[in-house]
């Protein structure tokens, strides 16, 4: 078996897991828990691709530093993928940790949006460079 493929997948399930349940908790106006698994769907599918190529890193910072530096500096990724993703990592930041923090639904809304075409774009990133 394969362990860093089966980590790779196991990743991109969990963006999947975790960009549904936004769904699910915009549509039940839990906004700040939505926000929170949008941000997790970027970042489990992030990982994914880092993974792929064998990058890696304990720590959301990392996680956001090897990204702009692989992928989005280097232009694989558009910079406005990477600034969502940093957009997403404050508003996570804020919804779970900070007080008084309410979002806006049609904001919400289109973050979630956003997130699942990045995530469809990373998917097809991953899918590609495995030809």
């Amino acid at each position: 078996m394969n362990w860093e493929k089966d980590l790779i997948n196991y990743r991109r399930e969990k963006a999947a897991e975790a960009i549904e349940d936004a769904t699910i908790l915009f549509e039940k106006k839990r906004l700040s828990a939505a926000v929170n698994r949008i941000y997790y769907a970027m970042f489990y599918e992030i990982s994914a691709l880092l993974l792929s190529n064998k990058f890696s890193s304990s720590k959301h910072s990392g996680i956001r530093s090897l990204f702009n530096e692989h992928f989005v500096k280097r232009g694989v990724v558009e910079k406005e993928t990477g600034k969502f993703f940093s957009k997403m990592f404050d508003f996570r930041q804020k919804g779970d940790y900070a007080d008084f923090i309410r979002f806006e639904e049609s904001e919400v809304f289109e973050w979630l949006e956003k997130a699942k075409e990045n995530i469809k774009k990373l998917e097809n990133i991953l899918i590609n460079q495995k030809k």
